[in-house]
């Protein structure tokens, strides 16, 4: 078999190496053609020579077309999978900083909240123009993969007004799932599950084994757990009063919610600080800055060690090659992928991302129609779905009323700030990201004259938020060189919990 697949954002070494690992683990896929782009020069390179070595020491004879011109990596392309960071580590930083200053403590920052928000008005400007070129260039109907965050929030907007067949992608049930088999002390294979919502915020609505309904005994076992009593005590308490268990990490969820990140002191009672992901402040920007710096530097020892195996046993959990192979070869292969509802879900929005089980063959991803959600879990999807909706909008239009707006319903947002700190915070955050927000050129100019004109409302100006942990120097990382590696390369972070555990 013979088509190409272009990666956007292959700078990014963990998703990048891993799903082309994935990819070119496929017996048939051995004459592929791929191709890399990304606007970071240097990055792209050390992840192509880095990735191209792995290609050769596997007996492949691919070239990989690597490029800062994105129109040459996506012409004649089949697959597009975009796993772009807009903005990078520098837009990050202020998507966490300046919400700090006004009480919004986030963990991650990346899907809902002030930062997810923020975010997604980078992103979506890029996406449409990665859409522009796939309906100009790429080969007739070209499927974008989308595992850029905000997840929803860009699928949303490539298939609404980018109009390019575009599937979001993430690894959130999948780690859910490990766990449930893990309390029921079972292999992950013995538990069959059906998840339902949107994007971090999707519920176990059915858990079997052995045709044994196993739902109503999660929560017994996770009060029980002797880790995960400790590390998902926010998952525990919304699986006590919603009755199901997310998808989504304790840090994750307690951002997208109003009630266990709203008062400083509160904050610590929810989360535990052995691993960034059960609730850090600011702690993916965190793991994120150390990776990067680890790579970049310890990139020469890269090159020297064993290239990754490509192997179909030891293929990984991401979804991208497995659907590929399902359309290129007809094998059956079952995911959660994130797609427009379209009633799917019947007390969801219909054109709202969500995520589903799917099953993708040669003809096609089939998407089974679910039914209602539970109310509750419902109700909890709906809000966040109506600051989705503002976002994609704003973030299109250029319209920061909308954009304002969608932080004003923002869960945590609203339960911390008042209208007009939530005016003052979008002017500073537009003020802050102008250049990564063309459609907000006249916006910002009013943003920066009500800034400069001072009478500010007081902000915190040196509060590092209720449970920081500094970043480590490349000096204390290389004392345990081993971890600050598996770090820098994951393509999933989360998983990597000792590694990331602080003395």
């Amino acid at each position: 078999m013979s088509f190409k697949v272009a990666f956007i954002g292959a700078g990014s070494i963990g998703f990048t190496r891993e799903l082309l690992k994935d990819l070119l683990s496929v017996e048939e896929f051995k004459n592929v053609e791929i191709a890399f782009t990304d606007i970071n020069e240097n990055n792209l390179n050390m992840v192509t020579q880095l990735c191209q070595r792995d290609i050769y020491e596997n007996g492949l004879d691919i070239k990989i077309q690597s490029t800062l011109d994105r129109r040459t990596a996506i012409k004649d392309a089949k697959y597009v999978f975009v796993v772009v960071r807009v903005g990078g580590l520098e837009a990050f930083g202020l998507d966490i900083e300046i919400p700090l200053k006004y009480g919004v403590d986030q963990c991650v920052g990346d899907t809902l909240c002030a930062g997810g928000i923020m975010y997604g008005q980078r992103g979506i400007a890029a996406m449409l123009d990665f859409c522009k070129d796939i309906k100009e260039v790429a080969a007739p109907g070209c499927i974008m993969f989308n595992y850029a965050n905000p997840n929803a929030m860009m699928t949303w907007a490539a298939n609404k007004y980018g109009k390019v067949n575009t599937v979001g992608l993430c690894h959130g049930v999948q780690h859910g799932h490990s766990q449930i088999a893990e309390v029921f002390g079972l292999k992950e294979e013995e538990v069959d599950i059906v998840c339902a919502g949107i994007n971090h915020q999707t519920w176990y609505i059915k858990v079997q084994h052995k045709g044994k309904d196993l739902t109503g005994e999660l929560l017994e076992r996770f009060e029980n757990h002797p880790e995960y009593s400790k590390t998902e005590k926010v998952r525990i308490d919304m699986m006590k009063r919603f009755g199901y268990y997310s998808t989504e990490s304790n840090g994750h969820l307690s951002e997208y919610l109003p009630w266990y990140r709203k008062r400083p002191e509160e904050i610590e009672k929810w989360i535990d600080l052995g691993c960034w992901i059960n609730g850090e402040t600011g702690g993916y920007l965190r793991i994120c800055t150390e990776g990067r710096n680890w790579f970049e530097t310890d990139f020469e020892n890269w090159m020297k060690e064993p290239a990754l195996s490509y192997k179909n046993s030891e293929k990984g959990k991401e979804h991208g090659s497995h659907i590929i192979e399902a359309l290129e070869t007809g094998r059956i292969y079952r995911g959660h992928f994130n797609v427009v509802n379209n009633g799917t879900i019947t007390n969801l929005p219909k054109d709202a991302i969500v995520e589903v089980p799917c099953y993708v063959d040669r003809n096609g991803i089939n998407v089974p129609r679910i039914g209602e959600l539970p109310l509750g879990c419902a109700a909890v999807c709906n809000a966040s779905i109506s600051v989705q909706r503002l976002a994609v909008e704003a973030a299109v239009s250029g319209d920061d009323m909308l954009l304002r707006q969608a932080m004003l319903m923002d869960p945590l947002v609203g339960a911390v700030c008042n209208p007009p700190e939530v005016w003052q915070m979008v002017d500073e955050l537009l003020a802050a990201e102008a250049k990564w927000l063309p459609q907000y050129k006249e916006a910002i100019k009013c943003a920066k004259k009500r800034l400069d004109a001072g009478n500010l409302i007081k902000t915190r100006e040196n509060y590092t938020g209720a449970a920081r942990l500094k970043v480590k120097t490349v000096e204390e990382m290389a004392l345990d060189a081993e971890n600050a590696k598996k770090i820098a390369g994951a393509a999933d972070k989360a998983q990597i919990r000792k590694a990331m555990e602080q003395d």
